[in-house]
């Protein structure tokens, strides 16, 4: 036996030594392994726990007065160290009972879990079908807060509606007109260069105008929305997640979807016009600012546009853009709603939130160019 390198102390005084018994590794303890005792012998005995690896482990308490919950914790972290369970030598009863409470108690250490790849696509199957289960449901419980609202319209309040709407709205409009406007300039110009071959460059008109009004317009201010808004709603809710406020909700009988989904739901569904036509009026400008340059007066350039443009491409592109909205809304407060635990939670949630919210967008822009083409629109 080998006595672990520590500072002489009084008889009473926690020691550790390190022996080898019949193959396994012992670590033997005498004195009070107690708050004030085991600091000296922390690193010690995990080190030696962890260098016994492959090999049993045995702790010797035959010699230990005092033990409570600080040496119990001692001897799961020499556990933890090793790799397994260590057998009891010597121990009492109480002592023995002590150290399965702290092992139940203690978080242990598990293995980190190989990332879902190719070469495991049932477990991507699997995860699929969790989101498609857990969208289902949370459409359920949004449909079900909708129709119940009328009888919950003390937990809805406009109060909450206006102010998510003045943030989602009002406060990105300066970024969806500069954007507009940097997008009907370029797309103007990269068209205009080769029209300007067929002498056709007026037909730019034709092309910005029906490009926003039916695909571009509705399609930015979801991405705007989604980038902006829909990562705001969570880390919002998945905040009041994280600090166990919903469940607080929960619990005094307020419905979190009525309280904290609808009127988000219901601000960003109301200012998606806004966004939209103001994106739209943005990129006409740009285009014919384009097109002044090439001496086109602006008269020709709004008639042009009155031209190619109808009301019916006008209207289903705000149509689009409220569904755009719904969904992104939606899927915000979901992924807020479903927030973790821990301190890397709420991150997840929102960059969930944005990628979730622009990969829902393009597919139902996909879905929507099939049914306007099928009903000849």
């Amino acid at each position: 036996m080998r006595a672990l390198p520590s500072r002489e102390q009084p008889n009473d005084r926690a020691t550790l030594a390190c022996a080898d018994r019949a193959g396994a590794v012992a670590l033997v303890f005498a004195g009070r392994l107690d708050a004030a005792g085991i600091a000296r012998l922390w690193s010690p005995a995990v080190k030696a726990a962890s260098g016994a690896k492959g090999r049993p482990l045995l702790f010797d308490l035959s010699a230990v007065s005092v033990c409570d919950t600080a040496g119990a914790t001692l001897l799961v972290a020499a556990e933890d160290a090793h790799g397994a369970p260590a057998t009891l030598v010597g121990a009492a009863e109480t002592l023995a009972s002590l150290l399965a409470r702290v092992r139940q108690a203690l978080p242990h250490p598990t293995k980190p879990q190989r990332a879902a790849g190719l070469g495991s696509p049932f477990r991507l199957l699997l995860a699929g079908f969790a989101a498609a289960a857990n969208g289902i449901a949370f459409l359920g419980e949004t449909v079900v807060a909708i129709i119940l609202a009328p009888r919950r319209l003390r937990m809805l309040r406009a109060d909450d509606i206006l102010v998510v709407a003045d943030q989602a709205g009002v406060r990105a409009m300066p970024l969806i007109v500069i954007l507009g406007f940097l997008i009907g300039l370029i797309l103007a110009f990269q068209s205009a260069i080769p029209l300007q071959t067929f002498g056709a460059v007026i037909f730019v008109a034709n092309l910005v105008a029906i490009g926003l009004f039916r695909e571009l317009g509705p399609l930015l201010a979801a991405v705007i929305l989604s980038g902006r808004t829909a990562s705001a709603f969570a880390a919002e809710i998945g905040t009041m997640k994280v600090n166990e406020e919903v469940d607080a909700l929960s619990t005094m009988g307020l419905d979190p979807m009525t309280m904290l989904v609808l009127p988000r739901l219901f601000a960003a569904v109301l200012v998606m016009p806004m966004l939209t036509i103001g994106l739209e009026l943005a990129g006409l400008v740009g285009m014919a600012v384009v097109l002044h340059l090439f001496g086109y007066p602006l008269g020709v350039v709004i008639r042009q546009v009155q031209q190619a443009a109808t009301v019916g491409d006008f209207v289903g592109g705000l149509v689009k853009a409220l569904c755009f909205a719904a969904v992104v809304a939606a899927i915000g407060c979901s992924r807020g709603l479903s927030t973790g635990r821990g301190p890397r939670a709420v991150g997840i949630s929102t960059t969930a939130a944005v990628v979730g919210g622009i990969v829902a967008t393009i597919l139902l822009d996909g879905a929507f160019a099939l049914i306007f083409y099928r009903l000849g629109l």
